[in-house]
């Protein structure tokens, strides 16, 4: 058994004083520290430094590991350049993009307190890592692929991948399900997927309107996605529409990535069949698609996580990079408000979209942790997650299951 003392704890999204956690792979306790010596006199207490603060471990939503490698090869500052320069360099940046580096940037995620995260895999390459680090990862075994004639051999290989990430569950992974995008996979498939998904009672996600390229081509077959299909798959037929996808998704919950190019009856609409929706605003400057308008979900009570993407479309994988980007980006919400919602967007708000046993502080839940140190005293409570975002580039310690990892 083990005592954490921490100056100020993060609990039931409020930040106290005075109490302590007791653990060992899970919470145990929860009270002031002379207590629990009282009720754990064998248990080693780790005293912390002053103004240091305990997070549950947090959770980073989506991130494409297969893209590490990149740094100055793709290019930035509208959708469409950067997809084909995606296509254009793909087989030369999956290619030097080994284990080793997929395993540093596993290890960016950990240094800024990242304990859970979600894994898009397209080939399945990343599994072997994702076993290894030490995160619990969400494992996306992606679907793409918007030709009829291609469909079963398609499903064929994700169906393999998936079992793979079965076998895998004692090294931390999840199996989850991803349909790359509206466009870019057939109705067919998409529905097989999701009723597997409702079968199996597995994660789900996937791309949507992202772009306003995407928004043109579903809604109108025009814009840079009529080229991008005419040139690749010689057609200038979209296989679906935006309202077909929504409601093609009514048989389960889906964690759907960017919505930037949604409209405020599109996100009502999901909202009420129980969607939600992964923000990742440095990806979403980086390739010119727009700001999503949080101030719309936060009003509806629409969840929402802040994720980093990959490093096809950020310059880190620091969810605390990503929430500073968040909290300038979203001027028009008070400042202390917006950044108690971005903790909470990396802490309670996924672990309840995806029933992990993590993200928040309390007793029965895995001893997932983030323990940081402010430079100087916070002004009030209050303000606690506003200089956590603004001070904090990287986590002391980082707990998994009771252990020390970082």
């Amino acid at each position: 058994m083990k005592i954490i003392n921490p100056t100020y704890i993060y609990l039931d999204n409020t930040f106290q004083e005075n109490l302590a956690v007791a653990f060992n792979a899970e919470i145990q306790a929860i009270d002031t520290l002379e207590n629990l010596q009282t009720q754990y006199p064998e248990a080693s207490v780790e005293d912390q430094a002053e103004n240091s603060v305990l997070y549950p471990g947090f959770i980073n939503t989506h991130v494409h590991l297969e893209f590490s490698k990149n740094r100055t090869t793709l290019e930035y500052g509208s959708f469409m350049p950067w997809l084909d320069s995606v296509i254009k360099n793909r087989e030369d940046l999956v290619s030097e993009c080994d284990n080793e580096v997929m395993m540093e940037a596993c290890k960016q995620m950990l240094n800024s307190g990242v304990t859970t995260f979600g894994a898009i895999s397209s080939f399945g390459t990343e599994l072997e890592v994702c076993t290894k680090t030490p995160q619990k990862v969400l494992f996306f075994n992606e679907l793409i692929g918007s030709q009829a004639a291609t469909a079963d051999m398609l499903y064929g290989d994700f169906l393999e991948r998936l079992n793979e990430s079965k076998n895998c569950v004692d090294d931390g992974i999840i199996p989850a399900i991803a349909i790359h995008s509206p466009y870019s996979v057939h109705p067919i498939v998409t529905q097989r997927a999701i009723a597997l998904a409702k079968q199996e009672e597995l994660p789900l996600s996937a791309h949507f309107l992202e772009s306003q390229a995407e928004r043109e081509w579903l809604t109108k077959e025009t814009g840079g996605f009529l080229n991008f299909f005419q040139n690749f798959f010689s057609t200038s037929k979209a296989v679906t529409t935006v309202e077909e996808f929504m409601h093609s998704l009514n048989q389960v919950p889906a964690h759907l990535t960017h919505a930037v190019q949604a409209t405020t009856e599109e996100l009502n609409f999901l909202n009420e069949k129980g969607h939600s929706i992964a923000h990742c605003p440095r990806s979403n400057r980086l390739l010119g698609c727009g700001r999503l308008a949080i101030e719309t979900l936060i009003e509806n009570n629409m969840p929402f996580t802040t994720a980093t993407d990959g490093l096809s479309s950020n310059n880190t994988l620091s969810i605390l990079d990503e929430l500073r980007a968040a909290l300038m980006l979203h001027h028009s919400v008070p400042i202390e408000e917006l950044a108690s919602v971005l903790i909470k967007s990396i802490t309670s708000t996924p672990a309840e979209i995806f029933s992990l046993n993590s993200g928040i502080i309390e007793i029965g839940k895995d001893a997932d942790f983030a323990f940081l140190t402010l430079p100087d005293k916070p002004s009030s409570l209050e303000s606690i997650a506003l200089h956590t975002i603004l001070h904090t580039n990287k986590v002391d310690k980082v707990y998994i299951s009771g252990n020390i990892v970082s």
